[in-house]
């Protein structure tokens, strides 16, 4: 039992009803433990009715437990069977049970009878149940004549089976002879008795091969019987008939059914049309549940019937024609079932006792008692017991009252025999469940304690929480008769000791159980619902919390089953992947986790949507000349609903395999009224459109070619055009193929001149889609209309275009051409306007032709390029823009048509003022000295006037990228050279320059450079850094004192001369300071910009060795180094870092430095 226990244990959490059930079954007699004398228990035995194989062993269970171990007999039909005697006869060691050897040469047949096991101690003896042993057959089918069936078509036919009868009833089926099953439906269907019955025979049930196969189970074989033929012959017309039942005969039957069993119920029945079946129960309801139909509703089936589904049960067939009925009366009788089997009843000396056996049946069964297997009336006597009816009563017993009793019940339906021992014992109490065994239960779930315990007489049994507790009582406590706890809702503070004690008149023990509480397991990421597009990928979470002490294990379902064995399939550790989705992986998955105490499961629909499939079975009906009905039967919609259809036809006549759009209705509409043209062979096609996308094409209608008629239209788009002077181009967009409407498509064409009196001149011309008009004056204008004709007549009366004939070119120049020069590069031009009349055309606008003659500050223009301006309309202005200053300039005016462009008008000629000039062409900086550079430019590339002047800034810049003071200087005109002198040795300076008119300043070009380094200067700091180099060698040579004077000189000489100059080394190396390699400083230098260069100073660079620098590719400009204003310079002054990117206005005056002196700051000082 305890292994039983421990699996409900296990359970608990999942269903208490299951629990609370288990221990109701264990409310019974104790068992008594095998170590005590008890009388025999049958523990396994054969069924009553044993079909065995013929070819097999024969194996009669009959297996039995007790103290001291039982011996075993048997009976075979009512006498004493002695296997001894029979070779072919063994019993196992240590059982009962019987093996009879078949396969050694024993025949089945003749062990056939009624066997009986008896199992024997000195306490009792147990029998088995009456066990018939019958070998299974399968007969062949007897031989018999087959005669051809002629059936006239509409009537009825049975084919007869008939098959062998055998042990047991064999499984009947019909079948051709390649073996494959005759399909059967309303008409044609199998009855219950293996027959093959036809309703109505038609011409395709004429064949020669049905075959009634009869399949026994038992010994695995198939017999076949001989094909049957059917040949129906057809007679016209053919006569319908009304319902005749075929089974059962007449209109009532009866029928017994046994209480448990399945009740089959059949009615078949001819007609023409195929009737159909209907089942009812008189005075009541079929059984809801329970009932069900099979064979297309020929039969009916009610599981599990019990008496109350006794009654009259009437099927009815039916057809257009009338109906016929059938009323079966059901009688459900019952073989003997127990109300209260007897169970074993464990007394001690002295006390008294029941056997209870109480079964029911129809008819009642009766109940006989027998002691020991002996009829209780021939028994030996016992003071001590009592029969009455089905008990018997037992009254102060002693141990010489063991025995084992049987309880027969019994009725012409079958018999219950049931075994039941009266065992008297004295024994103190004993706890069968093992000591400190632990407990495990999930918070919030029954926690069941077991105390399985065993004494004579029963003993009490008291539960304690803790090994010095208070007795447990309650309405939180439940105890149970088989000493089960159980603590309905067990918490957290349920963890602990629980003893339970069980006691008797003949002593007293306990034991102790450990129970623990554990946290649930909860899902709390549960999968959510998913809607994918095929081919897509879908990922399902499952996150779960749990006890720590626990370990949960992950099972994904998918529709309650396993997954399917594919790569697509991905299981991660908390979650499920699915690849390339495709339609069968449509549905439910579900997320099971499983700890050793408890379960839980969440789940989700994946739904696969696609495109919908096409629509299939289009019809056309209602055909009429300009309409025509279709309909279609949409496709698989795929999971997404269907919004709506889109027809498109085929024009077989005139574009076969071109598909034209035609109209689209709503996705609930499978009819559409489609309108139609014409002379047009129609095919419709239908696609089904959802959410996803659309479907493909349905396949074609059949054609519709619609008739002839008029055309309906004309030709659009008609315009008038001439392509010479004397001519105009009648051209229209000809119609499409079915638009014609029918054969010999052409157009009439018609013009004539406008506001002049003049008929109508018409031509008819095939179906082409131009026309051209010679002789017509130049540009005048012409009403046009074309109108479509065909072989059956014309189309409605066109409306009218206007066109007009060829235009010619302007006859006359624009006259009055005047220039007003606004400024420098912007001129005014005005002229008078052209008669309409001599532009002999659509008037386009004026063009101005304009050019540059001469640039009146500079002598020689290699190439004059014409300028044209186009003003639109009738305008009789405009501006001209980007002129060049201080030029001569000439212009003339055009008129232009359609045709082309008129004479010019006489040229004009004006002149641009002086502008400002543009910046020097280049600015080269050469022989820096220490106190002079020499400076050297170009003339500006566009002067735009008479130079006056240049202009030269030029300011210091410390290596703090502080600007000095600005020194300006005016430099006439015809000047290209200056040496300044009078420079700071080593400064860097900073220069800016530009060229002046009479009109302002043009755009300065910028550049810097540095003039070299006193060489005195630079040995005495190369001394100095010998000096220092000395004193630190004599220093740690010598005393503390004297290094410590040599320090104090050292600083001394560094205030007062500079210091030591810690780029010597460079200085050796590079003698030229413009060149020297920078390095970063640690001062800070003010903002400033220039606004010509922008281009960044990259490191090390310098002025190229030329000193030459164009305003258009300078890199060495401070303001070309971007957006920093942290820009530094190395301690030989030159630059390092990056000089704000804003535009500069003006230099800055003067020196904003106000950073300590150093011996650097010194030798660069603006002061």
């Amino acid at each position: 039992m305890q292994p039983k226990i421990m699996m409900k244990k296990k359970s608990i959490s999942a269903s208490k009803t299951s629990l609370i059930l288990f221990l109701c079954q264990m409310i019974s007699a104790l068992d008594v433990p095998l170590d005590l004398s008890q009388p025999p228990t049958i523990t396994q035995q054969s069924p009553k009715d044993y079909i065995v194989d013929p070819r097999e062993n024969i194996v009669i269970q009959c297996e039995a437990k007790g103290k001291p171990p039982p011996s075993f007999s048997w009976t075979r039909n009512g006498t004493h069977f002695d296997i001894d005697k029979d070779a072919q006869v063994t019993m196992k060691p240590n059982s009962g049970t019987l093996v009879i050897n078949i396969m050694n040469g024993g025949k089945a047949e003749a062990y056939e009878g009624v066997y009986q096991c008896t199992a024997r101690n000195e306490r009792g003896a147990a029998i088995s149940n009456n066990i018939v042993i019958r070998p299974s057959r399968s007969p062949l089918w007897t031989k018999e004549k087959l005669e051809p069936n002629q059936v006239r078509e509409g009537d009825s036919l049975v084919l007869h089976c008939r098959p062998p009868v055998g042990l047991p009833p064999p499984i009947i089926f019909w079948m051709d002879n390649a073996f494959q099953r005759l399909p059967q439906s309303e008409r044609v269907s199998q009855g219950l008795n293996g027959d093959l019955y036809f309703s109505n025979v038609q011409p395709e049930d004429t064949r020669e091969d049905y075959i009634c196969y009869a399949r026994f189970n038992h010994t695995q074989t198939i017999q076949q019987k001989q094909p049957i033929s059917v040949k129906v012959f057809s007679t016209r017309p053919v006569t319908e008939r009304q319902p005749v039942l075929l089974t059962p005969a007449g209109s009532t039957s009866t029928k017994v059914e046994l209480r448990g069993n399945v009740l089959l119920l059949e009615c078949i029945a001819a007609g023409l049309p195929t009737p159909v079946i209907r089942w009812i129960k008189e005075g009541g309801e079929l059984p809801a549940n329970r009932t069900f139909f099979e064979n297309f509703k020929k039969t009916l089936k009610i599981i599990d019937v019990s008496e109350a589904d006794s009654g009259n049960y009437k099927c009815i067939a039916r057809n257009t024609l009338g109906s016929a009925h059938h009323v079966i009366s059901v009688t459900v009788k019952a073989a003997p079932y127990w109300i209260t089997a007897p169970r074993n009843l464990v007394l001690s000396p002295g006390e008294d006792g029941t056997l209870i056996c109480r079964a029911n049946g129809n008819p009642k069964p009766s109940i006989s008692w027998l002691a020991n297997g002996v009829p209780i009336a021939i028994a030996p006597e016992d003071p001590s017991r009592k029969v009455d009816g089905d008990t018997i009563i037992f009254s102060h017993v002693q141990e010489r009252s063991s025995a084992v009793y049987q309880c027969n019940a019994s009725n012409e339906y079958g018999y219950l025999l049931a075994n039941a021992f009266v065992n008297v014992l004295a024994e103190p109490p004993r706890i069968l469940t093992p000591t400190n065994k632990l407990y495990q239960v999930i918070a919030d779930s029954p926690a069941l304690l077991d105390c399985a315990y065993f004494g004579s007489p029963k003993p009490e049994i008291e539960w304690f929480k803790g090994v010095k507790g208070s007795i447990l009582r309650g309405s939180e406590y439940i105890f149970h008769d088989n000493g089960t706890l159980e603590i309905p809702v067990a918490q957290k503070d349920s963890t602990g000791t629980y003893t339970c004690v069980a006691r008797n008149k003949l002593g007293k023990i306990q034991n102790e159980v450990q129970l623990e509480i554990k946290d649930p397991t909860v899902i709390i990421k549960q999968p959510e619902n998913k809607v994918i597009q095929r081919y897509g990928q879908v990922s399902f979470e499952c996150i779960i919390k749990h006890d720590s002490t626990l370990l949960p294990t992950i099972i994904w379902l998918k529709d309650n089953n396993e997954l399917p064995d594919d790569e697509r399939f991905l299981v991660g550790k908390d979650n499920l992947t699915i690849m390339n989705i495709t339609d069968k992986d449509d549905g439910t998955y579900t997320c099971i986790v499983n700890t050793t105490l408890d379960s839980v499961s969440a789940s989700a629909v994946l739904t696969v949507v696609a495109r919908p499939n096409p629509p299939f079975d289009l019809e056309l009906t209602g055909q009429l000349e300009r309409s025509v009905e279709l309909s279609w039967i949409p496709g698989d919609e795929n999971n997404s609903p269907i919004t709506n259809f889109v027809i498109e036809y085929e024009d077989g006549l005139h574009e076969p395999g071109v598909w034209h759009y035609q109209t689209e209705v709503p996705g609930t509409q499978t009819t559409v009224q489609l309108k139609l043209s014409p002379y047009v062979n129609y095919s419709f096609r239908v696609i089904a459109v959802n959410e996803i996308g659309r479907s493909q094409p349905s396949e074609p209608s059949e054609q519709y070619l619609t008739k002839s008629a008029n055309p309906d239209e004309n030709p659009s788009n008609v315009q008038g055009i001439g392509s010479e002077p004397d001519n105009l181009v009648i051209t229209w967009e000809s119609l499409k193929g079915f638009q014609s409407n029918g054969p010999g498509l052409q157009y009439k064409v018609s013009w004539r001149q406008k506001d002049v009196d003049d008929e109508w001149t018409s031509v008819i011309v095939a179906n082409v889609s131009k026309y051209i008009v010679s002789g017509t004056p130049t540009f005048v204008p012409y009403e046009i209309k074309v109108q479509a004709l065909n072989d059956l007549g014309y189309a409605p009366e066109p409306s009218e275009v206007i066109g007009h004939s060829g235009e010619d070119l302007p006859m006359v120049a624009p006259g009055n051409v005047q220039v007003h020069v606004i400024n420098s590069t912007l001129a005014k031009v005005h002229w008078d306007p052209v008669p309409l009349k001599t532009v002999r055309g659509h008037l386009q606008g004026y063009k101005v032709y304009y050019w540059k003659v001469q640039s009146l500050s500079r002598r020689s223009r290699r190439h004059v390029e014409k300028k044209i301006l186009t003003f639109r309309g009738n305008k009789t202005f405009g501006m001209l823009p980007g002129l060049e200053p201080y030029s001569t300039y000439k212009l003339n005016v055009r008129v232009a048509n359609g045709k082309g462009e008129g004479p010019a008008s006489p040229d004009k000629v004006f002149r641009t003022p002086e502008g400002v000039p543009s910046s020097p062409s280049f600015l080269k900086i050469t022989n820096p000295t220490l106190d002079s550079l020499t400076l050297e430019w170009g003339s500006p590339t566009h002067p735009n006037g008479v130079l006056t002047s240049y202009t030269l800034k030029f300011q210091p810049i410390n290596n703090t990228h502080e600007l000095g003071p600005l020194v300006e200087i005016r430099i006439p005109a015809n000047e290209s050279s200056l040496i300044l002198k009078n420079l700071n040795y080593s400064t860097r300076y900073k220069f800016y320059f530009n060229a002046q008119t009479s009109v302002g300043s043009g755009n300065q070009i910028t550049e810097e450079a540095v003039t070299i380094m006193d060489e005195g200067k630079m040995a005495m700091a190369s001394r100095q850094v010998d000096i220092a180099t000395q004193g630190w060698f004599i220093g740690l040579m010598c005393a503390v004192a004297l290094l410590i004077l040599i320090l104090l000189i050292v600083c001394f000489i560094r205030r007062n001369k500079g210091g030591k100059y810690p780029v010597k080394e460079k200085e050796d190396a590079h003698a030229d300071p413009e060149i020297q390699p920078m390095k970063e400083d640690d001062g800070t230098f003010g903002e400033y910009s220039d606004a010509e260069d922008h281009k960044p100073l990259k490191k090390g660079s310098r002025t190229p060795s030329d000193r030459t620098v164009k305003k258009e590719d300078s890199d060495d400009s401070l303001v070309d180094y971007g957006e920093g204003v942290n820009g530094q310079f190395n301690e030989d002054g030159s630059f390092i870092g990056q000089y704000s990117g804003k535009k500069e206005k003006e230099p800055a005056e003067g020196n904003e430095s106000s950073e300590a002196p150093s011996p650097v700051n010194a030798m660069n000082s603006f002061v």
